[in-house]
């Protein structure tokens, strides 16, 4: 063959960073090596791969078919090396998570897997569902674990648990008499919510569609902790996963908010690269997250006894 898989281990690097500098630091090179190696791999086929920008490089039409391909070849390269040395554990796992599923399950989930797997790396990054959905088409994860909806024609979908929403207020606000509240007295409240671009604003503004009147959102935030403590603090009334709010809701601290009117059901999805290898570690991981809610007909409704 006339290229090696070092040149194209360096062809997927400055792919994802748009940046030979950037390649180089991931990859332990020299800047000169890197450039020299991504250099030859063009001239061996007379070609180009990137658009030279400035010092930036983004990818040509040619690029961008042979990315998906070179990612893949490396993924298989890595599970050859893994069996000629006879390795029983799994290379490294690059996972995204949105918040809900981040903070309240895939930690449980990764920290199950390596123990199962003692000499496995797993990185998680928990983001929003569009930077999680964006990392994926650029090939930065292996695997999303993600909320909100999501229609690349690049990614498949493959649905995990049901979860839900649910409106929640602090124990001395008007709402938290009980009974069911319909939008009108919605509307009047001051809102606390999650930022535009989350699965859970997604499935909340899905909710109010048909409402045509003011929403007053007095404040937007990005983790789900930070919206419990402002409704706590009397700020305003709030609205995300049951299984964010379950212990709360078990103490006294805070309060469901009963709204017929509002569909606020979506579902927990797996997300993968259409092109990508699935390697027998995100096969593991996924199995693993399936094992954890087995039965379970909602995220809030899943046993999870090592939480206190």
């Amino acid at each position: 063959m006339r290229y090696t898989l070092r040149q194209l281990e360096i062809f997927v690097a400055v792919a994802r960073h748009e940046s030979v500098s950037r390649a180089a630091d991931e990859l332990a090179l020299s800047q000169s090596a890197t450039s020299t190696a991504l250099g030859e791999l063009e001239r061996q086929f007379d070609t180009q791969l990137f658009d030279r920008i400035g010092k930036a490089l983004r990818l040509n039409e040619l690029g961008q078919v042979l990315l998906p391909h070179a990612v893949q070849l490396m993924e298989h390269a890595v599970e050859i090396e893994t069996l000629l040395a006879r390795q029983t554990d799994f290379g490294p796992l690059q996972i995204g998570a949105t918040l809900t599923v981040g903070n309240y399950l895939a930690t449980l989930i990764a920290a199950d897997f390596l123990r199962r797997h003692p000499s496995a790396q797993v990185k998680l990054s928990v983001h929003n569902s569009a930077t999680i959905v964006h990392q994926l088409i650029h090939y930065e994860l292996d695997l999303g674990l993600i909320e909100g909806s999501c229609r690349h024609p690049d990614l498949l979908v493959e649905p995990w648990v049901k979860d839900e929403l649910v409106v929640f207020c602090a124990p001395g606000h008007p709402l938290a008499r009980g009974g069911p509240v319909d939008l009108p007295e919605l509307a009047a409240q001051d809102w606390i919510l999650r930022e535009t671009g989350s699965g859970t604003r997604e499935t909340f503004d899905q909710a109010l569609r048909h409402f045509y009147g003011h929403l007053n959102v007095r404040l937007e935030l990005e983790h789900t902790e930070a919206i419990k403590r402002a409704v706590e603090s009397g700020l305003g009334v709030g609205c995300i996963s049951r299984l964010a709010l379950r212990e709360a809701i078990r103490r006294g601290s805070l309060v469901a908010v009963e709204t017929p009117e509002l569909d606020l059901r979506r579902q927990f999805q797996f997300v993968t690269h259409r092109r990508k290898y699935v390697t027998a570690g995100m096969r593991e991981f996924i199995d693993l997250c399936r094992r954890m809610t087995a039965g379970a007909a909602r995220s809030d409704l899943i046993e999870l006894p090592f939480i206190p």
